[in-house]
């Protein structure tokens, strides 16, 4: 596969004050808030939307989350929150804003783009939490259930969750690339392990939504350790990836050089 270094290479762009568009947005990781960084993007700019925010795990009813010495996660990846954001807004400020964001997005795609947003359900004092409450105000298309392996319940009173939910939401235009519509909507893809991030995205999972679309740029506002990128590259397509970490954004940017290197070289 031919790479083209000049336009995939992974760079670092302006501050806000001085980016423009797209010069400092088209192939780079953005650092900066993720809903102040869109706001600096013209509509109707970007094709796809891909990503996977913060779950807010850390604002739970029950004791997984509690603190790093205690808990009954107290060995989980996601104990301490991310890098810079702890993971624990109170809910109504978390759904607030998440709406802010997909607002962004929804302004950011053509009449024929789409957002594939990640999200996780879980149970909350008893009731299931479905992020409804997010999403209901716009135009989910489909939802696809993300089958994962493994994973631990410690609460008896429901069975062990092992999949994770993808929100289609679509403008009234979108439509699947040829052929991609005999896909099923369960997908079963095993989760990254060798990742420092502490919730890295399977590769797998954004080739198969890329790869059944016919965008020509991707945007992932929550672009962690930089898989959309990764994906986006090997599809040969345009991506943006925004991330407020600098730590995690040095790692996608690594990680993208590396994956620019071993293309050339194999």
């Amino acid at each position: 596969m031919k790479i083209k270094q000049d336009k995939k290479k992974a760079g670092n762009s302006g501050t806000g004050r001085n980016r423009e568009f797209p010069r400092d947005f088209k192939n780079k990781i953005v650092c900066g808030d993720s809903l102040e960084v869109m706001r600096e993007i013209p509509d109707r700019s970007i094709d796809l939307v891909v990503t996977s925010p913060p779950y807010n795990l850390k604002n739970s009813t029950g004791n997984g989350m509690k603190g790093s010495s205690c808990g009954k996660w107290a060995n989980a990846a996601l104990q301490n929150g991310y890098s810079h954001h702890d993971d624990c807004m109170p809910h109504d400020k978390y759904v607030d804003w998440q709406k802010s964001c997909l607002q962004e997005m929804m302004r950011i795609i053509p009449e024929d783009g789409a957002i594939f947003y990640n999200h996780k359900w879980r149970v909350q004092k008893g009731l299931l939490q479905d992020r409804h409450d997010i999403v209901d105000e716009f135009p989910v298309r489909q939802i696809i259930i993300w089958r994962r392996k493994g994973g631990f319940n410690f609460n008896p009173g429901y069975f062990l969750p092992t999949y994770e939910v993808i929100y289609l939401i679509a403008k009234s235009k979108f439509k699947l690339s040829e052929q991609s519509n005999k896909y099923g909507d369960v997908w079963e893809f095993t989760q990254e392990m060798k990742n420092e991030h502490p919730a890295p995205f399977p590769i797998a999972l954004i080739d198969r939504i890329v790869s059944s679309t016919s965008a020509k740029s991707i945007l992932d506002p929550f672009m962690g350790s930089g898989t959309t990128a990764l994906s986006a590259i090997n599809a040969e397509v345009d991506y943006i990836g925004i991330d407020i970490s600098p730590e995690y954004c040095k790692m996608a940017r690594e990680r993208i050089e590396q994956n620019i290197i071993q293309s050339v070289l194999f």
